[in-house]
């Protein structure tokens, strides 16, 4: 993180509690499922991940500073590149209007920024990303702090030691149960927890696609994401 977007410096924060979203507790409220169902949102992936990084970035009235500058622009600029990043959008009416993008490690997705320029947006954006991570195989959602807006869509925080067990057990191809002692490790630790070599499984992010007929939109990776109904039913299932 930085301390504002004029910054040139970057620094780690490792927080003592962490907070995720388990993936089959996401709260689908009646009124967020009628949202999503109605579609009036045309919500894509990975179609403008500079432009949704940039609008996370951008001051607003309720948040006049921002932890992304130059270097961290351009640093997850380079993981998108090279398949490690993803963005999810939400468009009203041709403009963006809110999404979120994070980071991919194995089947861990690392939610980095949520961003709501019309109301419910980012609830969306979100609960696409959900379904696209339950359908594609992954296992942990980290959404780094816990807010009362990520509180009322299902997320929870946990002790950091907690978090690393899930994480690595979900990286040594668990389903994020604590990681016991045994083959697949470097044989290090960290918070009392081996930790997984590399290579990782990885989920599918295009798994989702195929489950409501999205369209391809011609470029790398990026897809329409399937219609609200088929969103609405996999969270209603897993919740």
């Amino acid at each position: 993180m930085a301390d504002g977007a004029d910054d040139p410096s970057v620094h780690w924060v490792e927080p003592r509690l962490r907070a995720i979203l388990p993936l089959d507790g996401f709260h689908l409220s009646h009124s967020l499922k009628k949202v999503i169902v109605s579609d009036r949102f045309r919500v894509t992936t990975d179609t403008a991940f500079a432009d949704m990084v940039a609008l996370c970035a951008a001051p607003a009235t309720d948040r006049p500073t921002t932890w992304i500058n130059p270097v961290i622009k351009a640093s997850y600029d380079r993981l998108f590149q090279i398949g490690h990043a993803h963005s999810v959008e939400c468009w009203l009416d041709g403009e963006l209007a809110g999404g979120l993008y994070g980071v991919t490690l194995g089947r861990a997705f690392f939610g980095e920024s949520m961003v709501s320029r019309a109301r419910d947006a980012s609830k969306v954006a979100l609960a696409h990303l959900v379904a696209r991570l339950i359908a594609g195989g992954w296992k942990l959602l980290d959404c780094q702090f816990i807010t009362p807006h990520l509180a009322s869509l299902g997320a929870i925080e946990i002790r950091q030691a907690d978090y690393l067990a899930r994480l690595y057990s979900v990286l040594a191809g668990g389903d994020g149960a604590a990681l016991g002692a045994g083959a697949g490790t470097t044989g290090g630790a960290a918070g009392g927890v081996a930790v997984p070599s590399p290579p990782f499984v990885a989920g599918d992010w295009g798994a989702l696609d195929a489950l409501g007929a999205a369209p391809d939109l011609g470029t790398d990776r990026a897809t329409g994401s399937p219609p609200g109904y088929v969103i609405a039913q996999l969270l209603t299932k897993t919740s």
